[in-house]
């Protein structure tokens, strides 16, 4: 029998409520000195609660065995304590935040936290009205690119941090790390899962004050992505390849990322499920063809610029035409220009695996993708 769309949506409100793992009204999770909060999925993330304090220390994901960051969060409203451990100081709730990310954005007004939002950068990649609209009211100000911001307009807004995204090999951040607000390293994207990487708004709900929002929301993301998931167990497995050239390079997840694993609890398989790597891997074409020419389903990103259509496609490199997906009309796109891919997914990737169970297993009737389109 296929789930309606609106009995699925039930289903997932009937998990949160009755799963084990979820906090009655967002309840939250209130720790003694020196208890650890205990992350279900989160490897990289580590949350220890002291008396007078806290400790948030991100594991380095380019360099096992070693740290990232460490950070030592103390009340604003309560006096430095006279011992603190090493790392740098922040000071919550935090009420002016420069976010250099767009997810992060979508996150703080999940979290009710849009006023907390003082400046962002790269703000021609944010598609988020509030965002927009603290631009042009002059409560949120443009920071220009996140790779050459403006630094005086940063000291200017003094905010208490920076949020950022680490990345590897960067060489570090330049003046940023000079003017004396904390860098805020967003590694979540680092996860080995999709719902690791989301686990991280528990630790942004420290950061902002919002730990009942965050709870809450969070175990609302676990408990529907547990439910989409079971609907995939007993479905056949078609192989997916995702990504296209980004000029002569084909980056295409590793193994261990989120999108693999999501691809996996969607019922998929994914060419490249036995690599060990979390973050991209760079491939030519011929490698991807030889690789994962025969996947059932094709999935990757396009920036605008109109419909897509197979002609298209092929006038941009006339060797997609040799993939599988492309001969049998199976390939899906995601307008990034027009959908908010980017701002959801990261915290809400039960909306992803939604759209990967429709586009693998069109017989469970889960209605239409929320952001994908297909090429025509």
């Amino acid at each position: 029998m296929r789930p309606h769309p609106i009995l699925l949506s039930l289903l997932c409100l009937l998990a949160v409520c009755i799963l084990p793992a979820c906090r009655k009204g967002g309840e939250q999770v209130v720790l003694s000195d020196g208890d650890t909060l205990s992350l279900k999925y989160a490897s990289l993330l580590h949350i220890t609660r002291h008396e007078g304090y806290t400790t948030v220390s991100i594991d380095h994901p380019w360099k096992a065995g070693s740290t990232l960051h460490r950070y030592v969060l103390v009340d604003k409203d309560k006096p430095l304590p006279h011992s603190l451990p090493q790392g740098t100081l922040v000071r919550t709730p935090v009420t002016k935040a420069v976010v250099f990310t767009t997810a992060h954005c979508q996150l703080m007004q999940w979290l009710n936290a849009e006023e907390q939002l003082t400046g962002v950068a790269d703000l021609k990649y944010i598609h988020i009205d509030y965002v927009h609209d603290g631009v042009r009211r002059g409560t949120v100000a443009d920071c220009g690119d996140a790779m050459n911001p403006v630094i005086e307009k940063i000291i200017d807004l003094r905010p208490d941090v920076l949020l950022v995204s680490p990345f590897e090999n960067s060489g570090g951040y330049g003046q940023l790390e000079d003017i004396g607000i904390p860098l805020v390293e967003c590694a979540d994207y680092m996860e080995h899962s999709a719902l690791a990487r989301a686990e991280w708004m528990r630790f942004y709900g420290l950061l902002l004050g919002r730990e009942p929002e965050a709870d809450s929301l969070f175990n609302a993301v676990d408990s529907c992505y547990t439910v989409l998931k079971s609907l995939a167990l007993k479905q056949q497995k078609p192989s997916v390849l995702t990504e296209k050239l980004t000029g002569a390079t084909w980056y295409v997840p590793g193994g261990k990322s989120s999108v693999g694993q999501l691809i996996a609890d969607a019922g998929g398989t994914y060419p490249w499920s036995g690599d060990n790597h979390s973050g991209s891997l760079a491939m030519t074409f011929e490698t991807v063809l030889d690789k994962a020419g025969e996947s059932d389903v094709w999935l990757f990103n396009h920036f605008g610029a109109g419909e897509l259509t197979y002609k298209r496609l092929a006038s941009e490199y006339a060797g997609y035409s040799q993939i599988k997906a492309f001969k049998n009309h199976n390939t899906w796109y995601v307008d990034t220009q027009r959908t908010p891919y980017f701002e959801e997914v990261s915290f809400h990737p039960d909306y992803l695996l939604r759209d990967f169970l429709i586009l693998f297993h069109p017989a469970l009737g889960l209605g239409e993708p929320r952001y994908y389109t297909p090429v025509r």
